[in-house]
């Protein structure tokens, strides 16, 4: 919050200055606009009104970089976005009622992910007792 406020700060301040500077002559005369020889908006009132006003929106402009550069270098950045697991559902046989009283799922029953992953396990792993090919019709495997 406090970064976004500087941040719009900064830019008001960089506006500022771009339109201070550009109001003033190019020689350093300042606005140079008629008036009388003494008061504020004079040649050289404002001259001497626009310089400090460029150094002072000037020396805004550096400080809130530092400060917003040093905001940004500490800033903590991590934001939780990770929602709670949703609870395990009940195991339940297909078409029997669920203990909670919901209808029950079409699909069957669920599977926890540690049954998941036991299953994927096992397709990958070659069994135990299979130690030759089957060959003909036989479902016997032929042990040499």
């Amino acid at each position: 919050m406090l970064f976004t406020f500087l941040f719009v700060v900064q830019a008001l301040v960089a506006a500022g200055l771009v339109g201070v500077i550009l109001m003033q002559k190019s020689e350093g005369g300042g606005l140079g606009m008629g008036g009388s020889p003494s008061g504020l908006m004079s040649a050289r009132g404002a001259a001497d009104f626009l310089t400090r006003m460029t150094s002072i929106l000037a020396t805004a402009f550096v400080s809130l970089a530092i400060v917003l550069a040093v905001l940004a270098a500490t800033r903590q950045t991590q934001r939780v976005t990770a929602t709670a697991p949703a609870p395990a559902a009940p195991v339940t046989a297909p078409g029997a009622p669920s203990p909670l009283g919901a209808a029950p799922s079409p699909l069957g029953p669920q599977k926890s992910a540690a049954q998941v992953a036991a299953e994927a396990e096992a397709k990958t792993k070659p069994a135990a007792n299979a130690t030759a090919p089957v060959t003909g019709n036989s479902a016997v495997p032929i042990e040499r």
